[in-house]
């Protein structure tokens, strides 16, 4: 079947869908098979499966290493990551942060009494804007929390500027940027502290984690002891902890996964020039690829733009790719501020966030990663771009429910 045939054939217009099985957004990247499997027989035989074991140890000093930075605490997941850095700094009150993030970030903070104030993001970037976030400074501002969106590092530098003028914490949120840079240093040497995601969808994973970096002496003693209720020695405890290891087997796939990074964002980094090259001349498409300069990217999210122009609204070009077995995401669809318990706390948040809004309507995220094809990405866009062509039938025949349905 020849490819125009097969886009021809489209589910929405009563064919069968070209995947067997789906294309996943964040299908996991898994390096060394046998590697993992002699690391996890070596922890096994060790019988020292937790409690700071030899390989969450080595995990630790390898990113501390990478990132440039004195102290990496591992946890075992980013969230608690997130709640253990605003215990251990004190934040309380209010601080201010982008609705435009997955709701972990918001959580983490509310868990700790702490409300979030939500704050507009800069339209060229998607990140937290600092001319916004000194508006809203109130006497009750403990911190801005920043968001690497998608890998895009924050203003870095405006944040800072108005977090110092105000005598703020400054903490951020890199799930999203573990790898990328600016200007020549990586991310994770930011701010006070910064919490990266190692969880299965990230471009390095140990299965479900995260850690805390800080060049802080204080505040990482402070970070191992609340990872550990509190425990000093043995039998003394001398601060209020919560259990937050990383297990052994997520930090000997973490280290298994280091190994193999270089090749992820090769991957990537061809998966995202062939979308690129894919949905150039797509009418009402655009790929997110921000204006920062001297940053550095490991293209672990492609991130399209559906505009007005395209004829098919976002959602309805997600119906068509979900009808065909292409998996999509529409990050972070509603916003954090439409979410519980937000939306009830403070229903009038979106008046203040207008480019939030807006992002919030246009984006979807794109398979990529190892678990893809060339050839499946090429379909993707094929896809699309018949899809769009032929806008008002895709739109009849899904407001019909006539064709394969989802």
């Amino acid at each position: 079947m020849s490819v125009k045939s097969a886009v021809l054939d489209l589910a929405i217009f009563g064919g069968e869908p070209p995947f067997d099985r789906p294309l996943h957004v964040g299908a996991p990247n898994i390096g060394d098979r046998d590697r993992l499997r002699e690391l996890l027989d070596d922890a096994l035989d060790r019988r020292w499966l937790t409690n700071d074991g030899p390989y969450v140890q080595a995990f630790e000093r390898r990113l501390a290493e990478r990132l440039g930075v004195r102290h990496c605490v591992a946890t075992c997941n980013a969230t608690t990551g997130l709640m253990i850095l605003a215990a251990a700094m004190g934040l309380r009150g209010e601080v201010i942060m982008p609705s435009f993030t997955f709701v972990a970030t918001a959580h983490a903070l509310t868990w700790q009494g702490i409300t979030p104030v939500f704050c507009d993001v800069d339209p060229d970037t998607w990140t937290l804007d600092p001319r916004q976030a000194a508006d809203l400074i109130s006497p009750r501002t403990t911190a801005i929390l920043g968001v690497h969106l998608w890998g895009t590092p924050c203003d870095v530098a405006g944040l800072r500027e108005v977090a110092s003028r105000h005598d703020l914490a400054l903490a951020y949120d890199a799930a999203h940027a573990f790898g990328t840079s600016l200007a020549g240093r990586s991310v994770g040497s930011f701010g006070d502290a910064e919490v990266f995601s190692f969880h299965a969808t990230k471009i390095c994973n140990t299965f479900e984690g995260g850690v805390v970096v800080t060049d802080d002496d204080d505040l990482a003693a402070r970070l191992a002891l609340a990872r550990n209720f509190g425990f000093i020695e043995v039998d003394r405890v001398v601060s209020l902890g919560i259990n937050a290891k990383m297990p052994e087997v997520n930090a000997a796939m973490g280290l298994v996964s280091l190994d193999s990074l270089d090749q992820f964002v090769e991957i990537n980094r061809r998966n995202w020039e062939r979308y690129r090259v894919g949905l150039e001349n797509v009418t009402g498409l655009t790929l997110y690829d921000p204006p920062v300069p001297e940053r550095s990217s490991t293209y672990q999210y492609v991130v399209m733009e559906v505009h007005e122009s395209a004829g098919l609204s976002r959602d309805e070009l997600g119906q068509v790719l979900a009808a065909e077995n292409i998996g999509s995401r529409r990050y972070f669809y509603p916003g954090c501020h439409r979410m519980e318990p937000y939306r009830t706390q403070c229903p009038d948040s979106g008046l203040r966030l207008p480019v939030t809004e807006a992002i919030l309507e246009r984006t979807l995220v794109l398979p990529t990663g190892t678990a893809t094809t060339a050839e499946a990405l090429d379909r993707v866009c094929e896809i699309l771009s018949f899809a769009i062509s032929r806008a008002s039938e895709v739109r009849v025949r899904l407001r019909s429910g006539s064709g394969r349905q989802v």
